[in-house]
């Protein structure tokens, strides 16, 4: 290998991609931009070429499909790197077993594990996200649609770890002994934060993957698309009904078949971040609302109210201490991204909404000359002073960050040409 050079490709390189988030972007978008490099890799299988794939952490964590796609919008979306993106959805897509997306590969191999409820549905909202960056619609009808089509219909007829539809369209999976969503801690048989039977989440995952489907397929398939938005509808329905706690005014975090979890969580707030919410607008604002005062930290969200008895204020001590922390009160910098998009959503755009939410990002501009220099960590201790915790550069936290502070950036550009006396919307204002 020819040092000096790979140097001087790899600089070229991430000048195009710090670039490619525009000369008004500030220091820490252009430093984000630069940290999603260090995530893209290729993935390399026995009997076909080496793909794009995204690792999910350092220093100990490879492709997880749930934080791949989660992470891919972030990271290869918003840096226009579209045919990494399109080698990672293959990279996975040719795994789909039984509606199931992997959750992950062996590290030194290349065997599957289905152990996720949402890293399916992760993929098709990132595909969505793909082709309204892009317009491919080539790739939508070639590889992603049918991808999803076999991921809905799947999950709808029932897969693995009892996931399946029921009755009013809500999907339901797992038991007390597994940990299907992104709370997953567990400490051997032990599942710390058990979320079997209907999470609020994955429901608001599936409702915005029925719309997507129906949205994106409206030109290829009308049959398809009556189809979809009549399951949409429904499920829409029943989440209105199942989840809304109006006691306290938000939502429950899951149903199982005992009692609804009361708990204060931030997996609701999926629910109004998503492009396409089950909920009414008041009762988006509700959840926001409460999200706001009782989980959000400069650094991210909660996992769990601090009013709650069993709330963790650090992430530190023993392994099992750590474990028992991780989904119990941690705050985790990835959740800033949904929380910040459903927050500009309730207050419509407004210049007051977006002047907020880049102060509430400014926490991110002392992180970087922390832990991981240049990256973003994992998680934080919920209270203060948010120490750092866990992976010091993580795919996602990295990606969602970078998402929103662009998001924010695109708003208030559209707000000051709006302002502008020169927009047309100005002139025909003050003509009239």
């Amino acid at each position: 290998m020819d040092f000096d050079a790979e140097v001087t490709k790899r600089r070229g390189r991430l000048s195009e991609i710090v670039a490619s988030v525009g000369p008004g972007a500030d220091e820490t978008t252009r430093r984000l931009a630069e940290a999603t490099d260090g995530f893209v890799v290729r993935r390399s299988f026995p009997k076909s070429p080496s793909s794009t794939t995204i690792l999910a952490g350092y220093h100990w964590f490879a492709d997880w499909g749930r934080d791949t796609f989660i992470a891919l919008p972030g990271l290869l979306l918003s840096t226009k790197r579209f045919a990494q993106a399109r080698e990672t959805f293959r990279t996975f897509a040719r795994y789909i077993s039984n509606g199931m997306v992997p959750n992950r590969f062996d590290d030194y191999a290349t065997t599957a594990h289905y152990n996720s409820i949402d890293a399916s549905l992760w993929f098709i909202i990132a595909a969505d996200r793909y082709v309204e960056a892009t317009g491919d619609m080539d790739f939508w009808r070639e590889t992603l649609m049918p991808a999803a089509n076999s991921i809905l219909r799947g999950y709808r007829e029932g897969t693995d770890f009892g996931i399946h539809a029921n009755g009013d369209g809500l999907l339901t999976g797992g038991s007390e002994k597994t940990q299907l969503t992104w709370m997953d801690a567990a400490l051997g048989d032990e599942v710390v934060t058990p979320r079997q039977g209907l999470a609020v989440e994955i429901n608001a995952l599936w409702y915005a993957a029925h719309r997507i489907m129906a949205h994106r397929c409206s030109s290829l398939n009308k049959n398809c698309t009556a189809e979809y938005t009549a399951q949409a509808e429904m499920i829409a329905s029943a989440f209105c009904r199942v989840f809304w706690n109006n006691q306290a005014g938000c939502l429950y975090d899951c149903i199982t078949e005992h009692l609804p979890d009361d708990s204060i969580r931030p997996n609701q707030i999926f629910a109004v971040s998503l492009g396409y919410s089950p909920l009414p607008p008041q009762q988006q604002a509700a959840v926001v609302a409460v999200v706001q005062e009782k989980l959000l930290t400069p650094l991210g969200l909660r996992t769990l109210s601090p009013d709650d008895p069993r709330y963790r204020p650090a992430y530190d001590g023993s392994f099992a201490d750590r474990d028992r922390a991780y989904h119990q009160g941690t705050a985790w910098a990835w959740l800033m991204g949904p929380f910040i998009e459903a927050y500009l959503k309730v207050n419509n755009n407004s210049s007051e909404s977006l002047a907020q939410a880049s102060k509430w990002l400014e926490g991110f501009d002392e992180h970087l000359r922390q832990a991981g220099v240049g990256y973003i960590s994992e998680i934080f201790d919920g209270d203060q002073p948010h120490h750092p915790r866990g992976c010091i550069g993580q795919a996602w936290s990295v990606a969602e960050i970078l998402r929103v502070k662009l998001l924010v950036q695109s708003g208030r550009s559209s707000a000051a040409e709006s302002d502008s006396p020169l927009s047309p919307s100005s002139s025909s204002s003050s003509s009239s």
